[in-house]
């Protein structure tokens, strides 16, 4: 039996290899015969499955011209049936090799699985009822060298859908899907924000400085300047600065950096949106944030309940609002308005079996309580709000407890969304939190931030009383298509080299 299992993956790959031949056989023979594919530019379509299924009655009898991939085939005797998929969907083809010319008949009955084809014929339905094309002219316009795995479906070997996502957009219809509400939900957030005044820009990719978010930059080197430059993990100082120069309502929908871990919430490269209004506050941001999310749920998916984990979740309620002080109190029991120094977080730290580092203080040891004991609990949209400075750089501190800011975190099924602040707009505030954040990289924190001289004197010159939001795109979209790993919304998400 032993022997047999060893056999066997030689045999599968004999047998591969002999496709790959006879495909490789049968384009020669097309390209000696002067009927070679690749020579063909371009083919006049006018129809595509979906529409001839959707206005049958009114397309029976009459010539289409479509074209697809051929997904299956059977019969190919004197009557052929094949699948053809193409951009909409799935449509039966039928041929009659005494209706077609007859070369031409019996090179579409060598065409194989994967093949794409242009074919001219005329809607009708088969005896058993199959709303369909009958073909008049078939041509072979590329061929497919490899085969389609059969089985595709049913792999559980998900590493290789993502390293050939073509692939598995041609077998997997749902993936497809997929991609195609993520559009439309990027549309719909345009098309909201448009409509509230905002315009849409565009800021710079490289940046002379990491700075935005508490992130590990990727680094590269500009050869004409002779000088590293970082891919930029967040977009907001750019678009902060615009506010500076007059534009009270920006936004920007853009590929966003982080050399950090992967996991099923995390690609080195995501889509930020990220959107400032002069004159409003954190609480201007979350009204217009939950508005916009149940906006674009409705638009794209015709309703505000959408189902994560088997859990239903509701973005027609009114979303909850908490304090973090508010739910480490609820959910861990500790009470951090009685904690007045660092001793004594630290203190509560141990007795709760939480670690901390030499650099946290006080509020970030709040903020270890609440990652521990509270994020998991929030399911429904909850806004967490109140958080410290010490973990708000660019954050404007609450006026009764200037310990702590304006700022907000959306959290859904137990994951951030959205990060908010009424933005710190104090050029003074400011430059103290950036060199405490520069004093922290010199310390070894490999995430925090220097000192953006250029984004101060943007400061100084004035920023208006400033709301801003940052949203993970992709964990919006995972959302609303109940994909369980962001890997299912990337097209093509990030992979180690098989090599």
């Amino acid at each position: 039996m032993a022997e047999k299992n060893q056999k066997a993956p030689q045999a599968e790959e004999q047998d591969m290899s002999e496709l790959l031949r006879v495909r490789r056989e049968k384009l020669r023979e097309l390209q000696e015969s002067g009927n070679d594919p690749y020579q063909i530019t371009k083919y006049p379509v006018d129809n595509d499955s979906a529409n001839i299924k959707a206005n049958f009655d009114q397309l029976e009898g009459k010539p289409v011209s479509i074209a697809g991939r051929m997904m299956s085939k059977r019969g190919m005797g004197k009557v052929s049936f094949c699948d053809l998929q193409d951009r909409s969907g799935r449509i039966q083809l039928y041929a009659r090799k005494d209706e077609m010319d007859e070369a031409e008949y019996n090179r579409f009955k060598k065409y194989d699985i994967g093949d794409i084809l242009g074919v001219q014929g005329v809607v009708f339905r088969t005896q058993r009822g199959e709303m369909s094309v009958r073909v008049e002219k078939v041509t072979l316009l590329s061929k497919s060298l490899l085969p389609l795995p059969e089985k595709y479906h049913g792999l559980k070997d998900t590493d290789a859908r993502y390293r050939q996502r073509y692939v598995d957009l041609i077998v997997n219809p749902e993936v497809k899907d997929v991609f195609v509400k993520r559009s439309k939900i990027i549309s719909a957030i345009r098309d909201y924000l448009d409509s509230h005044a905002f315009l849409e820009v565009e800021t710079p990719v490289l940046h002379n400085q990491a700075g935005g978010a508490a992130a590990r930059p990727f680094i590269t080197h500009h050869n004409t300047l002779d000088i590293d430059m970082y891919l930029r993990i967040a977009l907001e100082l750019h678009l902060k600065r615009l506010i500076v120069g007059g534009f009270d309502r920006v936004y920007e929908i853009g590929r966003t950096f982080r050399n950090e871990g992967m996991d099923t919430r995390h690609n080195p490269e995501f889509t930020m949106l990220e959107a400032y209004q002069a004159f409003t506050d954190f609480n201007g941001m979350m009204d217009l944030t939950e508005d916009m999310i149940r906006t674009v749920a409705h638009k794209v998916l015709g309703t505000g309940k959408v189902e994560r984990d088997g859990v239903e979740i509701d973005l027609d309620k009114p979303f909850t609002r908490i304090s973090m002080v508010e739910a480490v109190q609820k959910y861990a029991g500790v009470d951090f308005t009685q904690v007045e120094t660092l001793e004594q977080a630290r203190a509560l730290a141990k007795e709760h079996h939480i670690e901390y580092e030499e650099r946290h203080k006080k509020g970030d040891i709040l903020n270890l309580f609440f990652e521990t004991y509270c994020e998991d609990k929030l399911v429904q949209p909850t806004f967490l709000t109140g958080h410290p400075v010490d973990i708000s750089p660019l954050s404007k501190r609450c006026k009764d407890n200037p310990e702590y800011t304006e700022r907000f975190e959306l959290f859904i099924c137990g994951g951030e969304y959205v990060n908010a602040f009424s933005e710190l707009n104090d050029p003074i505030d400011q430059r103290g939190r950036f060199e405490a954040q520069a004093a922290l990289k010199a310390a070894g924190d490999e995430e925090a931030c220097d000192v953006d001289e250029d984004f101060l004197t943007a400061l100084e010159y004035g920023l208006p009383p400033t709301g801003g939001m940052g949203m993970g795109v992709d964990r919006l979209v995972m959302l609303l298509t109940g994909a369980s790993s962001i890997r299912d919304v990337l097209l093509f998400p990030t992979m180690k080299p098989i090599d």
